[in-house]
This record gives structure tokens, C-alpha cells and sequence, in this order.
């Protein structure tokens, strides 16, 4: 299986499962509602849904919203691209995966903003969602709002009072609600973290593409070809002459001699 064909299918196989999780949480539970996991109670799906980034960040207003959903756009276009030429350049394979899990979970998102304001119904809480409402949409193309659902409040506290500004005040860790898009992005993002960051160290290392190493091969070949043939010159010049060759050069002479006394 070639290396296309398999970032492919990873791409493919994680906006599965974030859409179908999605799917699930927004046509089975109410908005607010939630379910722990495992018998966990610091492991939860939690339905909630915002209008920005991961994590719930988001950017206020209609034209925030849009400006949000075109720089995804862009962004993915620019994934897909330079993930074609790193495949191209055959870059490290496992650089090649984290990219990928990047632009998984940026489509993932994209899809939600995209196309879920017009498929479902608006989820509220005590109602569940309905697919293809004869009302129509909640909202229009790209001002869908993103499902979120895996919250893991792991430690609660109180911040002493003799600390400055947050003193006294509640804690929690950990507190966004997110999505397997969001876990998609932060596995690849700190993959690069941790394991690829020659690549940015030594940009024109990795940048090479077959051509330029075509190019220098054949440098290559050419200096070794040159030092091979000045190799053999050189032990052509220090071979003892031999009588045939030394009785040859004194005929020459000889016949020189001849013809400038004649001349005289």
C-alpha cells in the first residue's frame, strides 16, 4: 500500500469515529446532559456545543464565526498541499502521520460549522435534535455550531488565600469539554513536539526533493569519474619507457637532424 493511500485511510478512519460519535451525542442526549464513562467520575461525556476553535475557544459575533470557518478552509487546503509534498519529497513517515492527524480533526470541525446547522434541528435542553427537521436547520452553511462531548474533571480545589489574584478562588483541572477533532490536533501537534522538531531545525535537509537528490548524485558520479581518470593519467606518466618506445623517440631525432641540415 503506497504512502498515500494510507494517510488517506488514517484520515478517513478518525473523521469516522469523531463523526460518528457526534452524530450519537447530538441525536441521543439532551443539551447539558451527561453520561459518566466507565463508572468514572472524573470521566464524562458531556454535551455541550460552541461556535469556535478547540477546546471552546471561540471568536465573538456572526463575522467572527465566518472568519473562523474560512481560516479552517484555508488551512486545511494548506495541510492537504504540504502533505503531498512531503510524500513526494518521501519525508519520515511518522511526520508525515502527525500531519495527518492535524488535518483529520480540522475536517472534523469543518464539517460540524459547516453542514450541521442545516441538518439538525437546534438542541436545547430537555429535547433531542432531530436530522433533517421539516423547519429546516438551525443555522446556515458554516455558522454551525461545533459538538463537544469528552470532559474530565480530574481535580477540584481551592487556591490558598496568600496567592496573588486567583487566592481564595475555586480550581478546576481539567475544565473544556472537547471532541475527538480536538484530541485528533493535540495527538499530532505534540507528536511534532516530541519526536519531529529536526524537521523545522534543519529546514533544507528536509526540503530536498528526488530531484535535487537526482542532481547531487550525479555530481557525485561525475567527481568520481573525473578523479578516476586523473588517476590513470597520473600512473600513465610514471611507467618506465620501454626500448621500442626510447628507440622511436631517437629515430625522431635522428630524422630531425637530417632535415635541418638539408635545409642549410
Amino acid at each position: 500500500m503506497s504512502r498515500s493511500a494510507k494517510i488517506t485511510l488514517l484520515v478517513l478512519f478518525i473523521l469516522f469515529l469523531d463523526q460518528a460519535l457526534k452524530i450519537w451525542v447530538k441525536t441521543t442526549m439532551t443539551y447539558g446532559q451527561e453520561i459518566s464513562l466507565l463508572g468514572l467520575s472524573w470521566a464524562k461525556l458531556h454535551f455541550v456545543e460552541n461556535n469556535g476553535m478547540a477546546f471552546g475557544i471561540s471568536l465573538g459575533g456572526t463575522w467572527g464565526k465566518l472568519a473562523l470557518s474560512a481560516f479552517r478552509i484555508v488551512a486545511v487546503s494548506v495541510l492537504i498541499y504540504w502533505i503531498r509534498t512531503l510524500i513526494k519529497a518521501k519525508a519520515k513517515f511518522g511526520f508525515i502521520v502527525s500531519i495527518a492527524f492535524i488535518l483529520a480533526g480540522a475536517i472534523g470541525n469543518i464539517i460540524d460549522s459547516a453542514f450541521y446547522g442545516l441538518i439538525f434541528s437546534d438542541s436545547y435542553h430537555g429535547g433531542l435534535a432531530e436530522v433533517f427537521p421539516e423547519a429546516g436547520g438551525y443555522a446556515g452553511f458554516l455558522y454551525g455550531r461545533v459538538v463537544d462531548m469528552l470532559y474530565f474533571p480530574m481535580f477540584k480545589g481551592t487556591f490558598p488565600d496568600w496567592l496573588p489574584i486567583w487566592g481564595g478562588e475555586s480550581y478546576l483541572f481539567f475544565r473544556p469539554v472537547f471532541n475527538l477533532a480536538d484530541t485528533s490536533i493535540t495527538i499530532g501537534v505534540f507528536s511534532i513536539i516530541l519526536f519531529h522538531r529536526g524537521f523545522f531545525n534543519h529546514p533544507k535537509d528536509k526540503q530536498n526533493t528526488p530531484i535535487t537528490t537526482e542532481l547531487a548524485t550525479e555530481s557525485e558520479e561525475n567527481k568520481a569519474q573525473e578523479e578516476l581518470e586523473e588517476s590513470i593519467l597520473e600512473t600513465n606518466n610514471n611507467i618506465p619507457k620501454t626500448e621500442i618506445e626510447t628507440t622511436k623517440e631517437e629515430g625522431l631525432e635522428i630524422d630531425k637532424l637530417n632535415s635541418d641540415n638539408e635545409a642549410v
